[in-house]
């Protein structure tokens, strides 16, 4: 997705990064030394950089306090609907212009001996960006050092979801060196108001860490969020591994990105504690 959803010479990546973080809907400053408890989980969004990535840039400054890191799972929607229906990657390196980083091998293969249907398929990661583009954040943040799990979710039912997230807590459970992100835009193409209130009812179920609620709010107010079942996965993850907490950090529509608001996408940076 380089030269389509973020810039693919490196210099302009980095520009273009530091641009989320300093712009007007970024955070407001660069990634440096960040108090506060440890994060666990975010919740980031996967448009292009013009677009998402001020959002997506307030939870990464929070994770540039995070030391040690050696595993990142990120879990992203399927859009287009290629392959398994829950797919990992066996083992590689994902390249971004920032350089490569190494899929975790050994996380990939206990996951696929865990959940029981997640399977080794590389076919739904070729075209997907919604984990590609979390790379060049994380490359920029934490440096180097760190191994990836990518899970691309066609399925996002709750009892896919929360299988998948109960074997990831498993996988990663005694581990302080984990985080987990799930990649996921929210209302998309309605018009601004009528997202961010749709929006916000979901976020509130979020922030209670309810998986059950979060399906019945996305059912009864029909949000069109394109990476529910990653949410619901994550969620449930952290709640196997004790996390009870979770603050929303920045929410924001295209529409303030681009000054169209008769329709728009959401996005919500979201940390879990």
């Amino acid at each position: 997705m380089a030269g389509q959803f973020y810039p693919s010479d490196p210099k302009e990546l980095l520009a273009s990064i530091e641009e989320c973080f300093t712009g007007k809907l970024g955070p407001g400053r660069k990634p440096g030394t960040i108090s506060g408890p440890a994060i666990r989980g975010l919740v980031a969004p996967h448009a292009g950089y013009m677009y998402s990535g001020p959002v997506a840039a307030h939870g990464y400054l929070q994770c540039s306090g995070l030391e040690g890191l050696r595993l990142i799972i990120i879990v992203g929607p399927n859009h287009w609907g290629i392959g398994s229906g829950v797919a990992t990657f066996q083992e590689g390196t994902w390249r971004t212009p920032l350089g490569g980083v190494e899929v975790d091998a050994e996380a990939a293969k206990a996951l696929v001996e865990a959940a029981g249907f997640v399977d080794f398929d590389e076919s739904p990661h070729r075209q997907e960006h919604s984990i590609e583009v979390q790379v060049p954040f994380l490359q920029y943040v934490c440096r180097q050092g760190f191994k990836i799990l990518p899970i691309s979710m066609a399925l996002q039912d709750q009892e896919t979801a929360t299988t998948v997230g109960r074997a990831l807590g498993r996988l990663v459970n005694g581990r302080n060196d984990t985080l987990l992100i799930a990649s996921s835009d929210l209302t998309h193409y309605e018009p601004h108001e009528t997202a961010q209130k749709k929006d916000a009812d979901l976020i509130g179920t979020v922030l209670e860490l309810n998986v059950e609620r979060f399906y019945t709010v996305l059912r009864r107010l029909n949000v069109s969020a394109c990476g529910y079942g990653p949410i619901a996965c994550v969620m449930t993850a952290l709640r196997e591994l004790g996390v009870r907490e979770a603050r929303l950090l920045k929410y924001a529509t295209s529409g303030d990105s681009s000054g169209d608001y008769n329709s728009v996408v959401g996005y919500a940076s979201i940390i879990f504690t």
